[in-house]
């Protein structure tokens, strides 16, 4: 069994942003993934999430889709670096229209969304399996607002959120200093 965490560092990243380690084994015990579950993850970018969901889900899939070429050219290489191209698909598009022909998944991450996360959201409850869950990390108030105002409109889920700050220890000169990280919501919402 995968325990989430892999390091930064050990990620092709490219210029493409990527989902810190922090803020991802926290998103990955939220997704409580089992080995069977079929994952959809939208706004992929270097796959980091993609990688780590598709170890656990040894028995499952995990569908990346992005819409950046370097994005893409990055899962398909972290993908290989990790030893999971049998259970990971790279679907290259803008969601939600890139979501087509994929049902039935247990869990999903909405990490980017291109401007269209109502319409995702749309398109994901109406294919969800019943228990699943969304894990959607949101950095801006308005990401975040248009999540939680769609949840309470939608009575299908229960959901939740936790903001995390995090800072990371950088040497200077002779010093330790902490350097904050971005903060990130992360809203988790399962299927009542």
């Amino acid at each position: 069994m995968h325990i989430p965490g892999i390091d930064d560092e050990l990620f092709i990243r490219g210029k493409v942003p990527m989902t810190k380690q922090e803020v991802r084994m926290i998103t990955l015990c939220k997704a409580a993934i089992k080995e069977n579950d079929i994952v959809l993850d939208i706004g992929a970018g270097t796959g980091s999430l993609s990688i780590e969901a598709a170890l656990m889900a040894v028995q499952g899939h995990v569908y990346a889709v992005e819409r950046n070429p370097e994005a893409v050219g990055l899962i398909k290489q972290n993908a290989v670096k990790f030893k999971v191209t049998a259970n990971v698909s790279i679907i290259e598009g803008l969601a939600p229209d890139a979501l087509k022909g994929i049902d039935n998944y247990d869990v999903v991450f909405i990490g980017g969304s291109g401007g269209n996360l109502e319409e995702i959201l749309d398109v994901v409850s109406a294919h969800i399996n019943p228990g699943g869950r969304i894990i959607a990390n949101a950095i801006t108030l308005q990401n975040v607002n248009t999540i939680i105002e769609y949840m309470k409109k939608n009575d299908m889920y229960d959901y939740e959120s936790v903001l995390i700050q995090a800072s990371r220890l950088k040497k200077a000169g002779p010093y330790d200093m902490m350097i904050a990280m971005n903060p990130v919501y992360v809203i988790t919402c399962t299927v009542k």
